[in-house]
């Protein structure tokens, strides 16, 4: 039986809030159904509702990480909206450059890694284009998904992923032909070494991960309650260098939530700045 009663979605959406601040709101029972039917078969279990006390217990740890793989996974795209790639090449970079010559950037909530990857390429292009060949660039890609952050690190894609934002030349500039007939392709060592890939929660202390001077946390915060996204947006103030840039989703405001941003608009596009 595959049916989700009120009361175990309402439990399993509590737990899932506590778990990685995700609200599902009212009325989801169908994304839930979507994304761990496909789990009943893996973990042969009968019923969704037992897959989900299960996994709401502490007795079955992989499948409890399997749910929230599956709850936690979202599709994303190289270079979404362009504009914060173009601003780190035509604003941000110039800006701390003319401080320092190494920068630290973080990619929160980094899926499959194609945001990570999409900083590496502009930033490679960068120093490319400025000569910049004293420039020092680090990447941290963090996401709660072990299932995402493996795809991360192994950084092989197929076709359909590639499709899916990358231009034909930067395909063939920043990515190389896997040769065993299966038609994808893995990003080039000079890109990958840019990056780094680790599990984190946005829920947790932030301390561990050193200072930034750019974080791009974008389109998570439409996930959590305005209670969570105060506490993540005020955590990534403390894990700004000053002068620090926080780059949201389109759709994204600071708007109630924190002080301690400037908003500065750009064209296009709007970037937050830590406030002095």
């Amino acid at each position: 039986m595959r049916a989700l009663s009120d009361d175990i979605y309402k439990q399993f959406s509590d737990f899932l809030e506590v778990q990685c601040g995700i609200v599902l709101g009212a009325n989801k029972q169908y994304l839930v159904k979507s994304r761990l039917i496909p789990l009943m078969t893996q973990f042969s279990i009968e019923s969704l509702s037992d897959l989900i006390h299960q996994s709401m217990s502490y007795k079955n740890r992989a499948l409890r990480t399997a749910v929230i793989d599956a709850m936690t996974t979202n599709e994303t795209l190289w270079f979404r909206d362009k504009y914060p790639f173009e601003l780190l090449a035509k604003k941000i970079y110039p800006e701390i450059l003319e401080k320092k010559k190494s920068i630290k950037l973080w990619s929160a909530a980094s899926s499959s890694g194609q945001e990570a990857y999409s900083i590496a390429m502009t930033s490679l292009e960068y120093q490319k284009q400025k000569a910049m060949l004293g420039m020092s660039v680090q990447i941290v890609g963090t996401d709660i998904s072990n299932t995402m952050l493996e795809q991360c690190k192994n950084g092989t894609y197929d076709t359909l992923a590639l499709s899916r934002g990358l231009s034909d030349e930067r395909k063939r500039q920043f990515f190389n032909a896997v040769n065993d007939g299966s038609g994808k392709f893995q990003v080039k060592p000079e890109v990958k070494k840019l990056t780094s890939f680790r599990n984190y929660n946005l829920l947790d202390s932030y301390a561990g991960l050193g200072k930034f001077d750019i974080i791009f946390c974008r389109n998570v915060l439409i996930y959590f309650s305005s209670e969570v996204k105060s506490k993540i947006l005020n955590q990534f103030a403390s894990a700004l260098n000053p002068g620090g840039y926080l780059i949201l989703g389109a759709s994204e405001s600071l708007t109630g939530l924190t002080d301690k941003f400037d908003m500065v608009r750009c064209n296009p596009g709007i970037v937050y700045k830590l406030k002095s």
